[in-house]
């Protein structure tokens, strides 16, 4: 039995050459072996394209903020694993990721090996158990329907919105992936839902009938009014609350803290003790690292692990509204299945040069293919293999007045973060 920390993260990485394999069979057996932990805790659901981090790291740190002992799984991770498997808001430790995998691995034979996603889950939920929390906040980590992680029974589920997005495993149309997310609807449970595409909508809303489940949606049911001081008006379901604000930046996060506070209206409203102040000082504390993450004011230096369409245009109306005063540079690097030649096509215009890179991930795109697409739209192009050599160039011959946006991947931001991580003059919040 493996027992060191790095050894056992190499041979849970190792899983991922066996590719992704949806179903809740293999899951739902571990579970039972090891007592169905899941169980043990109350639990709030996320799924959908974008902003199922920041929704659930908010509605986790507004649950501490009440009092309770909150887990929270989320994936991938930028720097660490242990960042995908939080307790109150501090990744678990080494030695807690040596015994979670070492107790899942005793279970794990079957017909088949379990994927490094099933391992990860059954890890999260077995050492949320063991330190008795009172809540998960539990992100999908594809779809939802047959994501290991829909073996929960939550208390509010949320689909935040749906774009195009792993299509070989979810679909090819906005319809089929919404019926993906869909599978996380649980009969009579409240669904709260961001999404807007009206096939999308229609087949959300025909899951939530079926299941009798009571839906709210975004804009119909709940919507806010965002006020020229940076703080945003709340008219809700039951409540109106003025006067909220989100730690985190772009125009997007108003709408997921819209779903934050309409998840927490039905959470009061099945009588668990949450309040107002709590929900105001969970929205205007939590972090969330590298989503429009600014890590430094002189140059400015902002993260953005952008890589589908929706996130990539959110970005891309970030840079023009916010950064028109400025010379940017960016700094990217794009997977292989990412939509790299839209997401420059939104970015590039917005941008004085661009350096393009590599991380050490296996599926990303070679920089010389981004290259040649990033000529198409400015002829500052540079070519920088490692991430943390693009960065370091970027900071070096960026004047302090104007800017830098790492983005195209997460892969790329964790690697932009560890390396400035080592930085004197850059001070960077934990992940």
């Amino acid at each position: 039995m493996t027992t060191h920390y790095q050894e056992i993260l190499d041979e849970m990485f190792g899983l991922c050459r066996f590719g992704i394999v949806l179903g809740l069979d293999t899951i739902s057996r571990i579970m039972a072996d090891l007592d169905n932990p899941q169980e043990q805790f109350a639990a709030i659901h996320v799924a959908g394209t974008n902003g199922k981090g920041s929704i659930a790291s908010a509605l986790a740190a507004i649950l501490r903020a009440a009092g309770y002992t909150v887990g929270l799984y989320t994936s991938p991770h930028l720097v660490r694993f242990n960042e995908r498997i939080q307790v109150n808001g501090t990744p678990i430790s080494d030695k807690a990721v040596v015994a979670a995998y070492q107790r899942v691995r005793g279970v794990a034979e079957g017909e088949r090996q379990p994927t490094f996603f099933e391992y990860t889950t059954a890890m999260a939920l077995y050492e949320f158990a063991r330190r008795k929390v009172d809540w998960a906040v539990v992100e999908t980590g594809m779809g939802g329907r047959m994501d290991a992680t829909n073996i929960l029974a939550p208390e509010v589920t949320i689909i935040t919105n749906i774009s195009l997005e792993h299509q070989t495993y979810l679909g090819y149309t906005l319809g089929a992936i919404a019926h993906e997310k869909a599978g996380i609807i649980k009969p009579g449970v409240p669904l709260i839902t961001g999404v807007k595409q009206p096939r999308a909508r229609q087949v959300i809303h025909e899951a939530a009938d079926a299941n009798q489940a009571p839906l709210y949606q975004y804009g119909r049911d709940f919507r806010v009014r965002r006020r020229a001081n940076g703080t945003f008006n709340y008219y809700g379901i039951s409540h109106n609350w003025p006067d909220l604000r989100t730690a985190l930046n772009g125009p997007h996060q108003v709408q997921n803290a819209a779903l934050v506070a309409a998840s927490c209206e039905q959470l009061m409203a099945r009588d668990h003790q949450l309040d107002l102040p709590e929900v105001r000082q969970g929205l205007a504390t939590h972090v969330w690292p590298g989503r429009l993450e600014k890590v430094c004011d002189a140059p400015l230096v902002i993260l953005d692990g952008a890589h589908n369409r929706a996130a990539a245009q959110q970005l891309g109306l970030y840079l023009d509204s916010r950064m028109d005063d400025r010379k940017v540079t960016l700094v990217v690097g794009i997977l292989d299945d990412k939509p790299y030649e839209y997401m420059l096509s939104r970015w590039l215009p917005a941008c004085h040069r661009v350096i393009v890179t590599q991380p050490r991930i296996d599926r990303a795109l070679p920089p010389e293919i981004l290259a040649k697409i990033a000529k198409q739209h400015t002829h500052r192009v540079e070519i920088v293999p490692s991430v943390a050599a693009a960065v370091k160039q970027a900071y070096q011959t960026t004047s302090p007045q104007d800017a830098i946006c790492v983005a195209g991947s997460l892969y790329v931001v964790g690697e932009a973060r560890h390396e400035m991580a080592q930085w004197e003059q850059i001070k960077l919040s934990a992940p």
